[in-house]
């Protein structure tokens, strides 16, 4: 008979093992091309506002964390598929978190999606909205069971507690501040700062968040690297791509501290659990239009201007009129 904690990490294992088969099965994210996102106009830093607004409105309607981060995964998933022009940006945006909301939220708490419209004061009709989920759901092969950094944060957490205890009483021991280690809660607003930065993009949320634990393991355990090696052989991740995830996430993160105020506090967002998605699907055959844009979905002409615009005028408006199904 296995000890209780032997049968914990044994699920764990397998829960990991799961999650990255979904990972490489699903994965996908948009590449930069000419200061652009390729296939758009869309620049970084206009990318990077979306999704900062993005979290902000998840955080209005209630959403967890690991709705916020489905629902950036869903519209990677999209800009990788798609081409696409600034002004579409946002309405993929909130489409793709309500769709994330009906993944992982109970029903209770989403609102009709007119009413999720109003509390974003997103100007697009409920019709727009439901246009372009078809369009994102067709595109996706209506598979939005992608695993995130969130998914992999509480795995990892999970596995820390299971299979090395003695690190929360070396945390309690290491320096003077009185605070909880192996703060599952920090990892989750760091996972999402970090995953509005461009730099970031290649990186799979696997290593992605073990980037982030291991800046903390450092701080807190004289042998951190014997741990750091355990996890990483868990996650089957090479050293060097995590090293140098590890390196810009710490950029990321020291550029996010020094612009925020001294006396920022993290709060656990008690709606943050993992959930089990049983749902395994098959994988998909790769795209032969890759890049077949949202052309046949407006009155447009298949030419795309390219260039940036500066801030978010243009997004603020609502979507062109969209044709009528035949």
């Amino acid at each position: 008979m296995k000890a209780p904690g032997e049968e914990e990490d044994g699920r764990l294992d397998t829960l990991l093992s799961n999650t990255l088969a979904r990972e490489r099965r699903l994965w996908r994210t948009p590449a930069l091309k000419s200061g652009c996102i390729q296939g758009s106009d869309i620049s970084p830093a206009q990318y990077h506002e979306v999704i900062v607004w993005l979290r902000d409105t998840s955080g209005t309607f209630q959403f967890s964390s690991e709705t916020f981060a489905l629902g950036v995964c869903v519209l990677n998933s999209l800009l990788a598929a798609v081409k696409t022009q600034m002004k579409y940006l946002k309405c993929m945006a909130i489409t793709s978190l309500i769709l994330a909301a009906k993944v992982n939220e109970e029903d209770e708490v989403i609102a009709s999606v007119k009413d999720l419209l109003e509390q974003s004061r997103c100007k697009f009709s409920t019709a727009e909205i439901l246009r372009m989920e078809r369009v994102i759901l067709h595109k996706l092969h209506w598979d939005l069971y992608i695993a995130t950094p969130m998914d992999f944060i509480h795995i990892y957490h999970g596995l820390l507690m299971s299979r090395v205890p003695g690190l929360v009483r070396a945390g309690s021991q290491a320096g003077s501040q009185n605070r909880p280690v192996l703060q599952a809660s920090l990892w989750t607003r760091q996972a999402q700062h970090c995953m509005a930065c461009h730099q970031l993009w290649q990186f799979k949320g696997s290593i992605l968040a073990l980037a982030i634990i291991t800046l903390e393991l450092e701080t807190l355990a004289p042998d951190w690297f014997s741990v750091f090696t355990d996890l990483l052989r868990r996650a089957q991740i090479s050293s060097t791509e995590l090293i140098c995830c590890k390196e810009t996430v710490d950029e990321c993160l020291t550029a996010l501290q020094r612009s925020s105020p001294s006396n920022t506090v993290y709060i656990l967002d008690s709606s943050s659990v993992l959930a089990f998605r049983r749902r395994e699907r098959g994988g998909h055959e790769d795209d032969d239009d890759f890049y077949d844009g949202f052309w046949c979905l407006y009155d447009e002409r298949p030419s795309m201007k390219t260039g940036r615009r500066d801030g978010l005028q243009d997004m603020m408006s609502s979507c062109p009129p969209l044709l009528h199904e035949p």
